[in-house]
């Protein structure tokens, strides 16, 4: 840990401990209320009591705040990734991960004003790059159901919403009556803070069965909730109210995205919902294709370990299940490619385990090996200066869990168009 920030932690943890929600450790707040102090944001908790001048109080005795440029410049100087120096927007980084839709919205110009992840592996890496500790348990924050620790106005204003959330089942109860029960679950802590926040837009991602998952049914009560909590997306409310879900999930593959699209060797596709608020002149359309050649080789190290290489024993698992497999119709087995290849199958968090996804053939007289976590850094379209948690095993969950970054490039760039458009016609 950097000693500023260490420092900070020191100076601010006892005045942070009663602003810190269940779930989140003090140096999350503390993390935020540096930034928010650093470029000019509203601090967390400020609802609930929190006050910058006693922040600055604190700050100045310690003699961590000498001026805003002096202040401004140790932090970034303690941070391994930092946003640009004078932000255009503001958004929050939900289901954060590593922050790769973070890295996305930042390289347009954006700030992140909250982040919350539950994981304390994604929270040391996220730290690690971004000077800051994700919030925790995002239901001990927006959860409607705890009226008296709901601390959805207690997370900062902002312009953007961004977070992929897990594909749940929602409950069928009251359908007939129009009523869309999404309670319980982890997507109505996202719209639970859209409905308070009311931020211009917002970013959700998922995997691409969520188009089909349930039938259908999960999306359609998704979207169904967020129009009804005054939002648009590309597909029309005439479709999303229809009873006819055949439209509807043909429509919504309109919102998925190839990473190989956008330059990364990968075939990874994945559902981008992109909302605005109705009461703004909004055009958005979904980036196009950069029409570009991919190659795996072009992620892959010049002198990769040899520890990478897969054994004996697994070499021949997988050709066994594979052929297995073929007989038995499945069509499922691993995936082999060599530096020429186009691009590879969709890495997943389950890659560690055996490397099925992606193999690199190495010639007749070499077992094929798995890719690095570098070399799965890349292949989500991570920096190079990327710090890679220290752990093989999480770092191969990460990026499989991860968006590609240069794909939330692309999305954010258009939403940006489309937020600026908003503000000339209004």
């Amino acid at each position: 840990m950097n000693e500023f920030l260490t420092k900070l932690e020191a100076v601010l943890s006892n005045y942070a401990e009663k602003f810190t929600p269940e779930g989140t450790e003090v140096k999350a707040v503390v993390h935020q209320w540096s930034h928010a102090i650093a470029y000019g944001h509203d601090l967390f908790a400020r609802s609930e009591g929190a006050d910058k001048s006693d922040v600055l109080k604190y700050l100045k005795k310690e003699k961590c705040y000498v001026s805003a440029e002096q202040f401004k410049k140790s932090l970034r100087d303690s941070i391994n990734l930092n946003p640009i120096e004078k932000p255009k927007f503001t958004f929050v980084d939900l289901f954060a991960g590593i922050g790769g839709m973070r890295q996305g919205f930042e390289s347009v110009g954006g700030a992140c004003v909250f982040s919350s992840e539950f994981d304390r592996h994604a929270q040391s890496t996220y730290l690690s790059n971004y000077g800051e500790q994700p919030f925790g348990d995002i239901t001990k924050i927006a959860n409607d159901s705890l009226a008296s620790t709901n601390l959805v106005k207690a997370i900062p204003d902002h312009d953007i919403l961004i977070g992929g959330f897990p594909c749940q089942p929602f409950s069928h109860a009251g359908l007939k009556l129009g009523i869309e029960d999404t309670r319980g679950t982890l997507f109505d802590n996202i719209a639970q803070i859209l409905k308070e926040k009311k931020p211009k837009f917002a970013l959700l991602e998922n995997v691409r069965g969520l188009i089909s998952h349930d039938q259908g049914f999960t999306l359609r009560t998704v979207l169904r909730k967020l129009i009804r909590m005054g939002y648009s997306c590309t597909i029309s409310e005439d479709i999303i109210f229809d009873d006819d879900i055949k439209k509807l999930k043909e429509a919504a593959k309109k919102m998925v995205l190839k990473s190989k699209d956008f330059g990364i060797p990968q075939n990874r596709q994945r559902i981008y919902i992109v909302l605005w608020r109705n009461d703004l002149q909004v055009e958005f359309t979904y980036p196009e294709p950069l029409g570009v050649t991919t190659r795996v080789g072009d992620i892959l190290e010049k002198n990769p370990d040899s520890k990478h290489t897969i054994s004996d024993k697994l070499w021949a698992g997988h050709q066994r299940r594979k052929i297995n497999n073929k007989k038995n119709g499945k069509g499922f087995g691993f995936g082999l490619v060599h530096h020429e290849s186009e691009y590879t199958n969709t890495i997943s968090a389950r890659y560690y385990k055996d490397g099925s996804e992606c193999l690199i053939d190495q010639g007749a007289n070499s077992n094929p090996r798995k890719i690095s976590p570098k070399e799965a850094a890349a292949l989500q379209g991570f920096s190079s200066k990327f710090i890679l948690n220290q752990s093989n095993t999480q770092a191969y969950k990460q990026f499989g869990n991860s968006v590609t970054v240069p794909v939330i490039e692309a999305i954010a760039s258009q939403i940006f168009k489309a937020m600026e458009a908003s503000y000339e016609s209004s």
